[in-house]
Protein backbone atom coordinates (compact mmCIF):
# COMPACT_ATOMS: atom_id res chain seq x y z
CA UNK A 1 0.00 0.00 0.00
CA UNK A 2 1.24 3.64 -0.92
CA UNK A 3 -0.03 5.53 2.31
CA UNK A 4 0.54 9.50 1.58
CA UNK A 5 0.78 11.48 4.69
CA UNK A 6 0.59 15.14 4.06
CA UNK A 7 -1.19 18.38 5.57
CA UNK A 8 -4.85 18.70 5.37
CA UNK A 9 -6.15 21.09 3.01
CA UNK A 10 -9.46 22.92 3.54
CA UNK A 11 -10.89 20.63 0.87
CA UNK A 12 -10.38 17.65 3.00
CA UNK A 13 -12.99 19.30 5.54
CA UNK A 14 -16.16 17.17 4.37
CA UNK A 15 -14.25 14.23 4.43
CA UNK A 16 -12.80 14.48 7.95
CA UNK A 17 -16.13 15.10 9.33
CA UNK A 18 -16.86 11.49 7.95
CA UNK A 19 -14.53 10.10 9.89
CA UNK A 20 -15.16 12.21 12.84
CA UNK A 21 -18.63 10.58 12.91
CA UNK A 22 -17.48 7.47 11.95
CA UNK A 23 -15.29 7.74 15.24
CA UNK A 24 -18.34 9.59 17.57
CA UNK A 25 -20.23 5.89 16.66
CA UNK A 26 -17.03 3.72 17.80
CA UNK A 27 -17.17 5.97 21.33
CA UNK A 28 -20.70 5.03 21.28
CA UNK A 29 -21.65 8.95 21.26
CA UNK A 30 -23.08 9.05 17.44
CA UNK A 31 -25.51 11.90 18.62
CA UNK A 32 -22.43 14.22 20.14
CA UNK A 33 -21.27 15.45 17.20
CA UNK A 34 -23.13 19.19 16.68
CA UNK A 35 -19.93 20.97 15.23
CA UNK A 36 -20.90 22.53 11.51
CA UNK A 37 -18.98 22.01 8.45
CA UNK A 38 -18.43 25.87 8.13
CA UNK A 39 -17.38 26.29 11.77
CA UNK A 40 -15.29 23.22 11.16
CA UNK A 41 -13.44 24.06 8.25
CA UNK A 42 -13.17 27.66 9.56
CA UNK A 43 -11.86 26.67 12.43
CA UNK A 44 -8.99 25.16 10.95
CA UNK A 45 -8.29 27.01 7.56
CA UNK A 46 -9.65 30.59 8.56
CA UNK A 47 -8.46 34.22 9.67
CA UNK A 48 -8.05 32.52 13.07
CA UNK A 49 -6.79 29.00 12.53
CA UNK A 50 -7.10 26.95 15.97
CA UNK A 51 -6.28 23.93 14.51
CA UNK A 52 -4.09 21.55 12.42
CA UNK A 53 -4.67 18.25 11.03
CA UNK A 54 -2.39 15.72 9.07
CA UNK A 55 -4.30 13.48 6.65
CA UNK A 56 -3.46 9.69 5.55
CA UNK A 57 -4.17 8.91 1.89
CA UNK A 58 -4.61 5.72 0.12
CA UNK A 59 -5.52 6.17 -3.80
CA UNK A 60 -6.54 9.41 -3.46
CA UNK A 61 -8.88 8.80 -0.43
CA UNK A 62 -8.45 10.02 3.05
CA UNK A 63 -8.44 6.57 5.34
CA UNK A 64 -7.30 8.56 8.55
CA UNK A 65 -6.43 11.82 9.81
CA UNK A 66 -4.74 13.08 12.85
CA UNK A 67 -5.78 16.61 14.22
CA UNK A 68 -3.94 18.87 17.18
CA UNK A 69 -3.95 22.10 18.35
CA UNK A 70 -1.35 23.95 20.55
CA UNK A 71 -2.19 24.00 24.62
CA UNK A 72 -0.35 25.79 26.97
CA UNK A 73 0.36 24.55 30.02
CA UNK A 74 2.01 27.46 33.11
CA UNK A 75 4.31 24.68 34.21
CA UNK A 76 5.67 23.15 30.92
CA UNK A 77 4.69 26.01 28.07
CA UNK A 78 3.73 24.57 25.27
CA UNK A 79 2.56 21.38 23.98
CA UNK A 80 1.01 19.62 21.29
CA UNK A 81 -3.16 18.23 22.08
CA UNK A 82 -3.93 15.88 20.21
CA UNK A 83 -7.53 15.97 20.03
CA UNK A 84 -8.35 13.11 17.48
CA UNK A 85 -6.40 10.42 15.59
CA UNK A 86 -8.70 8.01 13.57
CA UNK A 87 -8.52 5.27 10.72
CA UNK A 88 -11.50 4.12 9.23
CA UNK A 89 -12.51 0.87 10.62
CA UNK A 90 -11.54 -1.16 7.15
CA UNK A 91 -8.10 0.23 7.25
CA UNK A 92 -7.25 -0.39 10.95
CA UNK A 93 -4.26 -2.33 11.38
CA UNK A 94 -2.56 -1.40 8.24
CA UNK A 95 0.11 0.81 9.55
CA UNK A 96 -1.52 3.97 8.94
CA UNK A 97 -1.94 5.11 12.77
CA UNK A 98 1.51 4.69 13.26
CA UNK A 99 2.68 6.95 10.53
CA UNK A 100 0.14 9.58 11.53
CA UNK A 101 1.63 9.18 15.33
CA UNK A 102 5.00 9.52 13.92
CA UNK A 103 4.09 12.38 11.70
CA UNK A 104 2.76 14.21 14.63
CA UNK A 105 5.85 13.47 16.59
CA UNK A 106 7.81 14.86 14.09
CA UNK A 107 5.89 18.00 14.08
CA UNK A 108 6.10 18.57 17.53
CA UNK A 109 9.82 18.45 17.38
CA UNK A 110 9.88 20.71 14.59
CA UNK A 111 7.70 23.54 16.81
CA UNK A 112 10.07 22.67 19.87
CA UNK A 113 7.29 22.08 21.95
CA UNK A 114 7.74 20.30 25.46
CA UNK A 115 5.87 17.42 24.96
CA UNK A 116 2.44 15.92 23.38
CA UNK A 117 -0.61 14.90 25.25
CA UNK A 118 -4.25 13.81 24.43
CA UNK A 119 -6.86 11.61 26.37
CA UNK A 120 -8.09 8.20 25.79
CA UNK A 121 -11.16 6.17 26.57
CA UNK A 122 -10.07 3.92 29.40
CA UNK A 123 -11.88 0.81 27.33
CA UNK A 124 -10.41 1.62 24.36
CA UNK A 125 -7.89 -1.09 24.53
CA UNK A 126 -6.59 -1.29 20.80
CA UNK A 127 -6.21 2.24 21.40
CA UNK A 128 -4.18 2.13 24.92
CA UNK A 129 -2.20 -0.92 23.66
CA UNK A 130 -0.99 1.37 20.63
CA UNK A 131 0.45 4.15 22.79
CA UNK A 132 1.82 1.57 25.45
CA UNK A 133 4.30 0.96 22.07
CA UNK A 134 4.99 4.55 22.36
CA UNK A 135 5.91 4.53 25.88
CA UNK A 136 3.15 6.69 27.02
CA UNK A 137 3.01 8.03 30.29
CA UNK A 138 -0.87 7.04 31.51
CA UNK A 139 -2.24 9.84 33.96
CA UNK A 140 -4.98 8.31 36.40
CA UNK A 141 -4.87 11.32 38.84
CA UNK A 142 -6.96 13.77 36.51
CA UNK A 143 -10.85 13.91 36.22
CA UNK A 144 -12.04 15.31 33.20
CA UNK A 145 -14.20 18.39 33.68
CA UNK A 146 -16.37 20.43 31.33
CA UNK A 147 -19.12 23.11 31.41
CA UNK A 148 -21.60 23.83 28.97
CA UNK A 149 -21.74 27.68 28.49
Amino acid sequence: MDIVIRRAVKEDCPRLLELVHELAVYEKAPNEVTVTLDHFAESGFGEKQVWWAFVAELNGKVEGFALYYIRYSTWKGQAMYLEDIIVTEAMRGKKIGKLLFDRLIEEAKEKKLSRMIWQVLEWNEPAINFYKKYNADFDPEWVNCSLYV
